[in-house]
């Protein structure tokens, strides 16, 4: 029978954000040595003639029950209560450091495709140096009046070569712009345009306004 000292350990805490696999690895481990301790000081209770948690200790007369061994049967019934609270902790010790793990991936995730794309980008103009390395992949064809595009300085004729994270390199439909503007309602964007001949750096912040959509402008894709 294992001890009530045993019954408090719960096993490996990973500190915020820090959570590995190895620790998740581990905190497993620790919920199945529970669940193992859990079954052990059933089956003590089950071989004092099958009493469980909830079964009168005493007889019908008042007196303690002389059939069962009421000391094992007190230190089971306290150590499966102590276990399964340790079972809870460890199960949402799980739960935290998944939700760690998954989230850092994430943030994994969006920092390399960043550093890919800046490194696109970079690659692109130093490979070029004429007198036009970028390329645009789509046109502002009308602007409405006290629209978000046109506080930010867009006009029309402009030729877009950057959209936040949208560029020449992974431009495949307007669906691309679209997404880029509805997850960036209220945060300003950097859009490149060329201007005739010129480049220009605008930034443009997706927001509700009295006219249509988070722009207020139409974007046409140019014929490659």
């Amino acid at each position: 029978m294992m001890s009530e000292k045993a019954a408090g350990q719960s096993g490996v805490s990973p500190q915020a954000g820090g959570a590995t696999v190895s620790d998740i690895q581990e905190l497993i481990r620790r919920k199945e040595e529970i669940e193992a301790q859990i079954k052990a000081n059933y089956d003590v209770l089950e071989s004092q003639k099958g009493i469980g948690m909830n079964e009168p200790l005493v007889d019908c007369e008042g007196y303690p029950r002389s059939d069962v061994d009421l000391y094992q049967v007190r230190t089971a019934r306290h150590n499966i209560i102590c276990l399964q609270n340790d079972h809870k902790a460890v199960m949402k010790q799980v739960e935290e450091a998944l939700h760690q793990l998954h989230a850092r991936d994430k943030e994994k995730q969006a920092r390399d495709m960043a550093e890919a794309q800046e490194e696109a980008v970079n690659s692109g103009l130093g490979q070029s140096e004429g007198p036009s390395p970028l390329r645009a992949f789509a046109k502002v064809n009308s602007i409405g009046p006290g629209s978000p595009a046109s506080i930010a300085g867009l006009q029309v004729d402009d030729e877009i070569v950057e959209f936040g994270s949208v560029n020449t390199q992974n431009f495949q439909s307007l669906q691309n712009i679209g997404s880029v503007v509805q997850h960036s309602e209220g945060k300003p964007l950097n859009v490149t345009v060329m201007r005739r001949g010129e480049k220009h750096q605008l930034r443009l912040v997706p927001t509700r306004w009295a006219g249509k959509g988070l722009l207020g402008c139409n974007i046409i894709p140019l014929q490659r």
